[in-house]
């Protein structure tokens, strides 16, 4: 059996802001208050820093803090929160070298001066980073147990998601075994598979084309920069590297792969729904379909289509109208979050599934018509139901079998709507 997906519990992190200024203190709590992501907690004072600790403990997220306080000034609030193991943000009126690299060696994520309104924005971009951090996974690749351990310690900093593999070997079968890791670090160096080799090997499976791949080494003459990015790599660091350049480099690939996603993804995506959009469907939707048939995995194709649409649209108006598509899209995707699921015009939509039985997809389009008829997307409270046609019988392309799933939907219309056509219907 597969498990049908839960709604996602939409939590707030909680961000604990110590500034002893009011108007900062205020600036802050605006700015994190207007992410919809963060919950601030505030604290103008050691004392009541310390109070706030206590009382949400694990619940705090991330920390951004003033290290000269009336009843703390020589930073102790700093200590303070990383021994909660809490992600800290110092943001301080002074700039002093000395003071940042040793802040920065102890473990603090940033650290940022209040000379402009850039600063603040600065701050919140760091924290939006960690949170989106947490859901990445890097695998680190690396022989040396120390330096291992030191890349880690870093990327933890950064509430990265870490993996470990002691050689090229080991990490090849990590990442065949795990395609939901995002970055690879890896040193060139390492017995059986050195990172060099590793690199063109990713290269060449298009399975990693969005795999971001940062090299490391100590040694090799100066060409080797230029050999690993020429080999598929994205960056190089020449070990020892300083932990805030290592933090950079890291942040920088990142967001630059995650714009080439969404450069794609306007390309790919509905914009409306937000579900993959026909293009998409039936170029990758075919790869899906015959990786399912060679695989002999089940192979599911369903079309629906909201009934009595367009009198919709005539009597209440086209705003209405998408935010029915809007509402119905969100069901799709959470009933269906391990399917591909399409808006394949107006308002049909497709659904490839290669996971469950045919008794387990009429189960959740159940549990679909349960939904829709306990839940208004609009002030008017409209509810909607849907026809739909299944097919699970195996077919030289996708483009035919989405034809006599569209063929097994109009048979549902024509019955009388509200209903769901497949294979035993039709016999």
């Amino acid at each position: 059996m597969c498990p049908l997906p839960l709604y996602e519990l939409n939590m707030k992190e909680k961000v604990l802001l110590v500034e002893d200024s009011a108007v900062v203190l205020k600036v802050l709590k605006h700015l994190v208050a207007q992410n919809p992501n963060f919950e601030p907690i505030l604290a103008n004072s050691f004392e009541t820093a310390l109070q706030q600790i206590e009382i949400h403990g694990d619940e705090l997220f991330a920390a951004v803090v003033d290290l000269h306080l009336p009843d703390a000034e020589n930073g102790e609030i700093v200590d303070a929160v990383l021994e909660r193991n809490i992600p800290t943000v110092v943001l301080t009126g002074t700039y002093n070298d000395e003071l940042r690299l040793s802040l920065l060696n102890k473990g603090v994520v940033d650290y940022v001066t209040k000379d402009s309104r850039y600063s603040y924005q600065h701050v919140m971009k760091v924290i939006e980073r960690l949170r989106k951090n947490v859901s990445i996974k890097v695998l680190v690749a690396e022989d040396s147990t120390t330096s291992r351990n030191f890349i880690r310690n870093l990327l933890e900093q950064y509430r990265f998601q870490v993996i470990e593999a002691k050689d090229g070997q080991e990490a090849l079968a990590i990442l065949e075994s795990d395609s939901s890791i995002r970055m690879l670090i890896t040193d060139h160096y390492m017995p059986v598979i050195n990172g060099y080799d590793l690199v063109r090997m990713l290269r060449r499976n298009v399975r990693f084309q969005d795999l971001v791949i940062i090299g490391l080494s100590s040694e090799g003459d100066s060409s080797l920069t230029a050999k690993f990015i020429k080999s598929g790599a994205n960056d190089f660091l020449k070990k020892p590297f300083y932990h805030e350049e290592f933090h950079c480099r890291v942040i920088h690939n990142l967001e630059a792969q995650e714009m080439l996603n969404t450069i794609r993804d306007l390309a790919n995506m509905d914009a409306l729904t937000g579900l993959y959009n026909r293009r998409y469907l039936m170029a990758e939707g075919e790869c899906f379909y015959q990786s399912a048939v060679a695989a002999q995995r089940p192979i599911h194709v369903v079309m629906l289509d909201i009934d009595h649409f367009k009198q919709i649209n005539d009597n209440h108006g086209h705003l209405i109208g998408d935010k029915l598509l809007e509402g119905f899209s969100a069901l799709l995707r959470n009933f269906f979050s391990d399917s591909l699921v399409a808006r394949f015009g107006g308002e049909e939509f497709c659904i490839l599934n290669d996971i469950c039985r045919v008794e387990e997809i009429s189960t959740r389009l159940k549990l679909l018509d349960d939904s829709l008829r306990n839940k208004g997307f609009t002030p008017e409270d409209i509810k909607i139901t849907y026809s739909g046609g299944v097919v699970s019988e195996v077919f030289d392309s996708l483009e035919c079998a989405v034809k006599v799933a569209d063929i097994r939907l109009y048979l549902a219309k024509n019955n009388g709507r509200n209903q769901v056509c497949s294979l035993s219907e039709v016999g």
